[in-house]
């Protein structure tokens, strides 16, 4: 067995701080400073110093391994892209602002790619010709770009990331379902071996495009996503992909639309309060411009319209408020007083609970003035039905009924089938078995690699500092040499011993350097084991100590080398 690497701390660039740093909130920003494996270059531009790179690497080998166990290859693809593919995809304008576009010296434009769907599409296309080319998986692990607007909370929301991009291309959708579930199981293997607690969830695609999308979400309080998951069943979903499913009402012992004088009342909760009925009871009308175009989205007014909702169900159409401009522009608009029954030239969407026979108390066109008993398809028509509220806990579960919870979490894989939509724009065809062209459907998957480290310091850290899995720590054993010249040489001695053993070692041999501060810097650091060559090292007596558990044991060095050998 080869012998692994030593790392001595009197010679590692680590330089570690007592100190929370001032800019960071959550908890792997704080320790992923303080320990050292990171260091700040710009607003979402990080440095990954020595041990942090270590950790990077054994999470990237992790994912390789997996990758190449179920067939797929692995290629790098520029990062520096040519416009013209984007432009043809139609991303180039979708992405919007998140895109780094840039110029060469002749003018030709560029970008730093955030996914690379349309690049592997073409070179599939160069290199497959016939269907005996497929099926074929391939993925890359590379840097990705996108111009976050506030990039935050240290590596896990940067403008600069590491990620695990692979493609699926085959001739037949049973085969495009076939790459998808390998892909599944693969990361289901990844994310157990990286010691990651995780749900998968049903998503949205959003501006990768496709169908089927499944999100694998790291629970944890710094995550930037929202998820629901049922008690009762095994229902999970982004809170951005939760149905509701509501049927028809009753209406035939409502009267007819009655309007109501109700001055200095252009909010849901004055409206409620003048007429001494519940928020519930109310119809809120929210006018937005799509793509330029007002549209009017009708929710239940004790319920709010989640706009990231609403954005992803119309993409890639650009989605924003009206404006007290456009109120001027349309004086048949009344801000505060909007009503659905009537309305001309105004594409009406509502969310489901708007059913047809439910009856609203609801805006009636008209300054100061409401309408009671508006009734959805007697009084006015839904153009189209979209889940668009913003998810409450308690709400009811579409697959059971139970009440769903709310919890966040991390993104750190998200699979697609995106079928033959970047196929389509590239003519990505192979010549079928029948002598005919046949169109590629393909699959997308990522794994944010850079994300991932974050992830696992938020679920596994605690009051001490990092507490790293075994598979990803930088090093299997870190040895603490607590004292003078004979601690450190027995240090080094047992540091030999176990790197011949194959084991990755991190020996803290730092001259001048106290024993407390030692001590404190091997937890922060969050190696899994801990050996400690302190006071009774004449006696060939060390102390062995699990960084999880803080279980310690004193016994002899040779003991603790055969016992951390395995």
């Amino acid at each position: 067995m080869a012998a692994a690497q030593v790392q001595r701390m009197s010679r590692l660039m680590v330089k570690t701080l007592r100190d929370d740093p001032a800019d960071a909130e959550t908890l792997s920003h704080k320790l992923l400073v303080r320990a050292g494996y990171v260091r700040r270059n710009a607003a979402g531009i990080w440095t990954w110093l020595p041990l942090g790179k270590k950790v990077l690497d054994n999470i990237s080998n992790v994912v390789r391994e997996e990758m190449d166990a179920i067939g797929a290859q692995e290629v790098l693809l520029p990062a520096l892209l040519p416009k013209e593919a984007y432009e043809a995809s139609g991303r180039w304008e979708e992405y919007g602002d998140l895109l780094f576009r840039l110029k060469d010296r002749k003018g030709a434009d560029y970008l730093l790619g955030p996914t690379h769907e349309e690049i592997f599409t073409q070179t599939v296309k160069d290199q497959c010709t016939s269907y005996k080319d497929l099926p074929v998986m391939l993925y890359q692990i590379q840097t990705k770009y996108r111009d976050e607007a506030r990039p935050r909370s240290g590596v896990l929301r940067g403008r600069e990331f590491q990620m695990k991009d692979s493609y699926s291309f085959d001739t037949t959708d049973e085969g495009l379902a076939e790459s998808y579930a390998l892909h599944r199981a693969a990361y289901q293997k990844i994310f157990a071996r990286l010691g990651l607690d995780y749900r998968i969830v049903s998503a949205v695609s959003g501006a990768m495009g496709g169908s089927a999308s499944e999100e694998f979400l790291a629970p944890a309080a710094a995550g930037e996503d929202t998820f629901v998951d049922c008690p009762a069943c095994e229902y999970a979903a982004n809170t951005e992909a939760v149905t509701f499913v509501a049927t028809a009402a009753d209406a035939s012992g409502v009267g007819p639309v009655e309007e109501l004088d109700t001055p200095d009342t252009p909010t849901i909760e004055s409206l409620a309060a003048h007429l001494g009925v519940p928020a519930s009871a109310t119809l809120k009308n929210l006018l937005v411009k799509v793509d330029g175009e007002i549209v009017a989205v009708g929710v239940p007014g004790d319920r709010e319209v989640d706009l990231g909702k609403l954005g992803e169900h119309l993409a890639p159409a650009v989605v924003e408020l009206v404006t007290a401009e456009d109120f001027a522009d349309r004086p048949d608009l009344v801000r505060g007083y909007v009503g659905p029954q009537g309305l001309e030239k105004v594409r009406y969407i509502a969310d489901p609970r708007v059913a047809p026979g439910t009856a609203w108390v609801t805006g009636a066109n008209k300054a100061d003035t409401h309408a009671r008993s508006v009734v959805c398809g007697r009084d006015f028509e839904v153009d189209d039905y979209l889940d668009v509220v913003v998810v409450e806990e308690g709400d009811p579960c579409p697959a059971c009924g139970a009440g769903l919870r709310l919890d966040r979490a991390i993104e750190i894989g998200h699979i697609f089938q995106l079928g033959r939509k970047y196929a389509d724009t590239f003519q990505l065809d192979v010549l079928g078995q029948q002598g005919k062209p046949v169109r590629v459907t393909m699959g997308s998957y990522g794994i944010g690699i850079s994300r991932a480290v974050a992830a696992l310091a938020e679920q596994t850290a605690d009051e001490h500092g990092l507490c790293w899995p075994a598979e990803i720590a930088p090093a299997d054993v870190h040895v603490v040499a607590a004292g003078k010249a004979l601690q450190t040489e027995v240090a080094l001695e047992a540091a030999s011993a176990l790197s011949e053993a194959g084991l990755r070692v991190l020996v803290d041999d730092r001259a001048g350097v106290s024993p407390g501060v030692k001590f404190t810097d091997a937890e922060l650091l969050g190696v899994p084991k801990i050996l400690v060559v302190g006071r009774r090292a004449a006696e060939g007596v060390v102390e062995l100590k699990d960084r999880r558990t803080g279980e310690r044991e004193e016994l002899p060095l040779q003991e603790a080398v055969s016992r951390l050998r395995g």
